[in-house]
């Protein structure tokens, strides 16, 4: 099904899985997420068809073909309601903006699981993400100590409207207290993308071309992909860059020497985990109302598990990760 301005499909892509509930043919999940071409959004995408498919569930994903569309994820909401499926899963492109939809919703009784960023109000089953703030400290600690815990530093924020990116940079600026003798000679929003990361680094570079930065902190890969592209011809030592997502393109930058490490912001726990409440609650068994993913700095001591596509890692399941 295809409307205008807005991207649609449904799918199922087999994964490894020890969680089982008994099928149930006519059970249909809904599953929101921010866009197409997230590494992310696709990880969340792969582990809630995971699941589905180990429990003979069909998926429907709902995709605005812009992150940040709350008018088409809106419409998108309105379509799923149409379809009357039996529990949705939810990734808010705006988590106030989005809350009169979330109402919609509960409204005629569907249940909803939020995953990714938390949304201000509506109810919701649970909540299932990752602690931005935990991933940024670890990430950030990673790189001073790297550092040598001094020398020029540059960060690369989130948009300040993202609460991804608040926590992110909370969670830096707390590294840094640990660290008085590094010198943050530039931070600011980049926009989570690698255009506007790059092009400011550039002009950064250009107004002083003496300066030596020893450090990019960015906080996501887009951003420090951007990083790499800016100090590839310029002269001197290039910086020790890191990012957060542990995107699979991130793991071949730090192979090749070019990042030093990136968080794991981990969308296919998201995903796998998400799906797994929302069949547990149709199927009347208990559930958290939280799960916050465990989180890791991955560098080249551990990005071999990291290598492998979300597609084709084995999902998590809430038992295992109470375990850890």
């Amino acid at each position: 099904m295809k409307c205008p301005g807005t991207w649609f499909a449904a799918a199922a892509i087999a994964g490894g899985l020890s969680f089982v509930v008994p099928p149930a043919d006519a059970e249909t999940i809904g599953v929101f997420t921010k866009s197409a071409g997230n590494p992310i959004a696709r990880a969340v995408r792969a582990g809630a068809d995971a699941v589905a498919k180990a429990n003979g569930i069909t998926v429907f994903h709902y995709i605005p073909t812009s992150p940040d569309n709350v008018p088409q994820q809106t419409f998108l909401v309105d379509e799923a309601l149409r379809a009357k499926h039996d529990a949705i899963v939810l990734t808010p492109v705006d988590v106030k903006a989005m809350v009169p939809s979330v109402q919609k919703i509960n409204a005629v009784g569907v249940p909803v699981v939020n995953v990714g960023d938390r949304l201000s109000a509506g109810d919701i089953v649970a909540f299932v993400g990752s602690d931005d703030y935990s991933i940024a400290l670890d990430t950030a600690r990673a790189l001073l100590k790297a550092m040598g815990g001094k020398g020029n530093l540059v960060v690369l924020e989130g948009p300040d409207t993202v609460p991804t990116a608040v926590g992110r940079l909370r969670g830096f600026k707390d590294a840094l207290k640990e660290f008085p003798d590094v010198k943050v000679v530039l931070s600011k929003n980049a926009m989570y993308a690698r255009p506007p990361a790059a092009d400011m680094l550039k002009a950064m570079l250009k107004a002083n071309p003496a300066q030596q930065i020893d450090g990019v902190l960015a906080a996501n890969d887009a951003m420090a992909f951007g990083a790499i592209e800016a100090f590839k011809d310029g002269k001197g030592k290039p910086p020790l860059i890191v990012g957060i997502n542990a995107s699979k393109e991130a793991v071949d930058f730090i192979k090749a020497g070019e990042m030093l490490a990136s968080g794991d912001y981990n969308g296919l726990v998201e995903g796998c985990l998400g799906a797994e409440i929302a069949i547990r609650t149709l199927h009347k068994q208990p559930v958290p109302k939280e799960v916050m993913a465990k989180t890791a700095v991955v560098d080249k001591t551990n990005y071999q598990a990291y290598e492998i596509p979300a597609e084709r890692r084995r999902c998590p399941t809430l038992e295992s990760m109470a375990a850890k």
